[in-house]
């Protein structure tokens, strides 16, 4: 019998022809609208199953991945793996790949956008604008702040917490703006330090010096409430705070808080602590710009993401080497080798 294959959503098409032309069985499970299934739902249909291929928001937690001993992998639809438990995968020999690469520059250009939309009030003109109210100049309520040196000729601090492929990013965008990069990323420290355009800062420093803040780091244990209530005031007046990476890694009430209190200029956020909920309070303040978690949302890039997802779906049906494997240390459990060696 054919490997089965789940996908417990709507995989776009490309994704799809991918999985098609591996002659694999196939299992879609979603409702008439994309709706996702329920995790009772799931958990039965994974006992059927040998990888699954669920999307970046869908979570997989323990109780999917020990409903089936026989499982082989599962295969994310996006480069965060934060909704699949890691640890218990591996300790059940199953191995966890993801889609890097192909959303990095998506990720980072929506993080400038953000940047470039709260520090010059956007889409506060744009509602004034369309409203019907601009009858004549506007003012204050509208005053920005600029991203390039400015009138003063004094050039910005952008601060990256998380210097993986899409700090990076951010980082080369930063070079027309004429800016000075600093950089937070503990297991990165060695190779910041060598780079040139870029210098090392601990993060209260970081955020001490930041005209800009933009985050990029993984959701661990570790970087949950990384930016909490006493980092956030460690900001000047007058500094931006971005987060693309995942909501949990900012403490959205004190965020809320501290944006009320008007101690920092502003926040643009893709992502939430809660998502899809917001933080009561958020949504009426006028210096924030919020976004619904549309970091990778291009045509190209999410058709790549499906092509790379399917890819390692179907490797991992078929036993062949991996790749984008986020759990490593699975190679050697006797649970995955026993899984592969038939």
């Amino acid at each position: 019998m054919a490997s089965r294959i789940l996908v417990p959503w709507a995989l776009v098409e490309s994704g799809r022809e991918i999985l098609k032309r591996s002659k694999l069985n196939v299992t879609f499970l979603h409702g008439p609208a994309g709706e996702l299934p329920t995790l009772e739902e799931l958990v039965k249909a994974v006992k059927e199953a040998d990888v699954v291929l669920p999307r970046g928001t869908q979570r997989v937690p323990r109780e999917v991945l020990a409903a089936n001993p026989a499982l082989r992998g599962v295969a994310n639809y996006g480069v965060g793996y934060d909704n699949i438990d890691v640890g218990s995968a591996t300790e059940l020999g199953i191995p966890v790949t993801n889609t890097p690469e192909v959303l990095t520059e998506t990720t980072a250009d929506i993080a400038w956008v953000l940047l470039m939309a709260t520090a010059r009030k956007v889409p506060q003109t744009h509602n004034f604008t369309v409203s019907g109210r601009f009858t004549g100049p506007v003012g204050p309520p509208f005053m920005g702040i600029d991203i390039g040196p400015g009138g003063s000729n004094c050039p910005k601090v952008l601060g990256i917490i998380g210097f993986g492929r899409i700090g990076r990013a951010v980082m080369r965008r930063s070079g027309g703006f004429r800016m000075k990069v600093i950089a937070y990323d503990p297991p990165l420290r060695e190779m910041i330090e060598k780079m040139r355009g870029v210098e090392y800062r601990e993060l209260h420093e970081l955020l001490k010096e930041s005209d800009f803040v933009t985050i990029h780091c993984p959701l661990t244990k570790e970087t949950h409430h990384l930016i909490g209530r006493s980092e956030l005031e460690l900001l000047k007046r007058t500094a931006i705070l971005i987060n693309t990476s995942r909501g949990p890694v900012v403490d959205e009430m004190a965020l809320v808080s501290v944006l009320k209190e008007k101690r920092i200029f502003g926040a643009g956020l893709d992502v939430y602590e809660k998502e899809p909920q917001l933080t009561p309070g958020l949504v009426e303040l006028e210096n924030v710009v919020l976004l619904p978690h549309i970091g990778s949302l291009t045509q190209d890039t999410r058709n790549q993401m499906a092509i790379v997802a399917a890819k390692n779906a179907v490797a991992m049906a078929k036993k062949k080497k991996l790749r984008n494997l986020v759990n490593l240390e699975v190679l050697n459990r006797p649970e995955y080798l026993q899984k592969v060696s038939g």
